[in-house]
C-alpha cells in the first residue's frame, strides 16, 4: 500500500498522479546523479517563466549546463510591472496569488528568502472590507456570516454537492495522510464518471443546485478566491482538482512582487552544485542574459538543432520545452517528427482562458477612509456582475501609494475589455464603479496612467492559461506524461514539454514547478542518471501513480 506514515497538511497532491514532488525536493540526496562523463553537457530550456526557471536551475544543480531562450522578460506570466516613478509599486499582470497548499512552489520561494502576506480575497480575513453587487443590489460584509440567508444556503449547497458527488472528505482525508492507494482509487472512478461532464452541468444535475437563482448566485460570488461562471463551460474535473487541494482559498502574495521569484532563480548563487564551483547562477553561466527566442526546433539524428531569432544554431541532446503549447503552432518552426501524431492533436486541441487586468496607482490607500454613516471603509474588495467583476485593493501603509485592481476578468468579460485602449478601459471601469460606490470620488485618487492587460492578445502566450473542456481528459494525459520517455527509441526522445499547460492544474505555480521537475527527471534519465534509491523520482513511480487511461473506442 503506498501510504506515507503521519497526518500532513493539505498539498497540492493532485489525485491524477499524486506524487510527492515536495517530499522529493527535500531529500538530503537532490533529485538524481549524472554520469561524470556527461558533466556540463548542455541542454536547451525554452522559455524563462517560473517552469523554465525551475527546470534550468535544477538541470544546473545536477552539473548539466542549462541554456536559456527567453522570448521577451524572465518571469513569463510571473509580470510585475512597475508604476513609473514609484518601481517600489507593482501591479501584478499574472500570477498574483498562491495558495499555500502548493508546497513545492514555496520550497522555492523559502530558498531565496521571499516575504508573504496574506492576499485580499473576497471575505478573508485579512480582508478589511468585502462588498458583493449583484443585480443592483449591494451586501458589505467582513465575513460570510454578515451576508443575507441566500449566501449561506448557497454555501451549504456547493459544499453537499462536494461530498454528496464528488467525496470531498474521502479524497481530502486522503490527500492529508498521502494515501496515494485510497486517493487514486476514488479518483480514477470520478474520471470515468466526469470526464464529460461540465462544471455548470455538475451543478445543474445536483439536488443542491435545483435553483437556478442558487446557481447564479454561486457563478458570481463563489467561495474561496472569487466568482466561478468563466469556469461554467469547463470539465468539472478541473474544478474538482482545485477544490480538493485547497488551491482556491488561504492564498498569499509575495512581497514585491511574483516576478522576484523567477528572476531570483536565475541570480541565485547555488550554495552547491555538481560540477559547477559554488556560487555558480544562471545568470553567471549566461553571461547575465538569456539567448533570444527560439525560432525552430529540429531533430537531428538522436538530438536536436535549435535556432535563436538571431539565427544561431545549437545542438542539444535533450530540449525543455515550457512556453504555451500552442507556441508549438504558429511560434516556432517545428520538425513534425518532435511529437507524435496523438501528442500534436492533444497540442491542437487545448483550450485557454482569456484574461484581463487594469491596475492604478492611488495617492493613498482612500478607501479605508471610513464612510461617516455607516462606520465601514468608503470602498471594498469588490465583487460584481458588473463590467469589473473583480476589484483588488493593495496597500502598504496609510502614507504610501495604494494600488488598485479596478477590473480582474476572465474569458467573455475579459473580451469585453479586448478592443479598448488602456484609457478607454479606465473611463469605462470607472463609470460602472461610480455606480457602486456613489460618492466615492475614485478618480481624484488616480496618480499617473493605468497599466493593462489581456493576455489572449499576448503573441507569445495567446491566453491566461489552459482549462479542459469536458472530454479533454484523454488529451491532458497524453501531455502530461509525455515525459515519461523510458522505452522509446532514440530517435523519438530528448524533447520534453513542461509548464502549467501540461499540468493537472493549469493556472497554478504548483504545476509549473512540478512539471518541471518531471522534465528534470526525464533529461537525468534520458542522459543516464538516477535518482537516489531511497526516493526516486515521478518517472520511477509512473507506474504506481500514471494517470488513469481511458478508452478510446468507447
Amino acid at each position: 500500500m503506498l501510504t506515507s506514515a503521519g497526518p500532513d497538511p493539505i498539498t497540492m497532491l493532485v489525485p491524477d498522479f499524486p506524487f510527492s514532488y515536495d517530499g522529493w525536493l527535500r531529500h538530503p540526496a537532490g533529485l538524481g546523479v549524472l554520469p561524470p562523463e556527461r558533466a556540463g553537457t548542455p541542454v536547451a530550456v525554452v522559455g524563462g517563466g517560473m517552469a523554465g526557471m525551475t527546470a534550468a536551475h535544477e538541470l544546473m544543480r545536477l552539473g548539466l549546463r542549462p541554456v536559456v531562450y527567453e522570448a521577451e522578460q524572465l518571469g513569463g506570466r510571473m509580470r510585475s510591472v512597475p508604476f513609473p516613478g514609484r518601481p517600489e509599486c507593482v501591479a501584478e499582470m499574472g500570477a498574483m496569488r498562491f495558495p499555500v497548499s502548493a508546497r513545492s512552489l514555496f520550497h522555492y520561494i523559502e530558498l531565496l528568502g521571499l516575504a508573504t502576506s496574506p492576499f485580499p480575497n473576497p471575505l478573508a480575513p485579512s480582508t478589511p472590507s468585502t462588498l458583493i453587487d449583484l443585480g443592483g443590489e449591494r451586501h458589505t460584509a467582513r465575513t460570510a456570516r454578515e451576508l443575507p440567508d441566500v449566501y449561506q444556503e448557497v454555501a451549504v449547497a456547493w459544499e453537499k454537492a462536494l461530498r454528496e458527488r464528488a467525496e470531498l472528505a474521502t479524497v481530502r482525508d486522503a490527500i492529508q495522510r498521502r494515501d496515494v492507494e485510497t486517493l487514486k482509487l476514488v479518483w480514477n472512478r470520478l474520471v470515468r464518471e466526469f470526464d464529460d461532464q461540465s462544471f455548470y452541468g455538475f451543478l445543474a444535475t445536483s439536488s443542491s443546485f435545483q435553483s437556478f437563482r442558487h446557481r447564479e448566485i454561486f457563478g458570481q460570488v463563489g467561495f474561496g478566491a472569487g466568482g466561478w461562471d468563466t469556469d461554467f463551460p469547463n470539465s468539472v474535473l478541473e474544478i474538482l482538482r482545485v477544490v480538493y487541494t485547497e488551491a482556491d482559498d488561504n492564498h498569499v502574495a509575495i512581497a514585491g512582487g511574483s516576478q522576484r521569484l523567477p528572476r531570483g532563480l536565475w541570480e541565485h548563487r547555488a550554495e552547491s552544485c555538481a560540477h559547477w564551483p559554488a556560487g555558480t547562477s544562471l545568470s553567471s553561466l549566461h553571461g547575465g542574459s538569456p539567448r533570444p527566442r527560439v525560432r525552430g526546433v529540429a531533430r537531428d539524428g538522436e538530438g536536436f538543432v535549435v535556432t535563436d531569432a538571431e539565427g544561431r544554431r545549437d545542438r542539444f541532446a535533450s530540449v525543455v520545452y515550457t512556453p504555451h503549447v500552442w507556441t508549438l503552432l504558429n511560434r516556432v518552426e517545428c520538425d513534425p517528427s518532435l511529437l507524435s501524431a496523438p501528442l500534436w492533436t492533444a497540442v491542437e486541441r487545448t483550450h485557454y482562458m482569456g484574461a484581463s487586468k487594469l491596475f492604478v496607482l492611488a495617492d493613498r490607500p482612500f478607501w479605508l477612509d471610513p464612510d461617516p454613516r455607516t462606520g465601514r471603509p468608503v470602498m471594498s474588495m469588490t465583487l460584481t456582475d458588473r463590467m469589473p467583476r473583480g476589484v483588488y485593493l493593495f496597500d502598504d501603509g496609510p502614507d504610501r501609494p495604494g494600488v488598485m485592481c479596478l477590473s480582474y476578468t476572465w474569458n467573455d468579460d475579459s473580451a469585453k475589455m479586448a478592443t479598448l485602449s488602456a484609457a478607454e478601459r479606465l473611463e469605462v471601469l470607472l463609470e460602472k464603479l461610480a455606480a457602486i460606490y456613489p460618492g466615492v470620488d475614485i478618480r481624484s485618487h488616480v496618480v499617473g496612467e493605468p497599466l493593462t492587460i489581456t493576455w489572449e492578445n499576448e503573441p507569445h502566450f495567446m491566453g491566461a492559461f489552459k482549462s479542459n473542456l469536458p472530454g479533454q481528459y484523454r488529451y491532458q494525459r497524453r501531455l502530461f506524461t509525455q515525459f515519461m520517455q523510458r522505452g522509446l527509441p532514440g530517435a523519438e526522445r530528448g524533447f520534453f514539454l513542461c509548464g502549467d499547460d501540461v499540468s493537472w492544474t493549469a493556472g497554478f505555480a504548483e504545476g509549473a514547478v512540478t512539471t518541471a521537475l518531471n522534465a528534470v527527471w526525464g533529461v537525468v534519465e534520458q542522459r543516464g542518471g538516477a535518482t537516489h534509491p531511497d526516493k526516486p523520482g515521478p518517472g520511477d513511480l509512473s507506474d504506481a501513480l500514471a494517470p488513469v487511461e481511458l478508452p478510446y473506442d468507447a
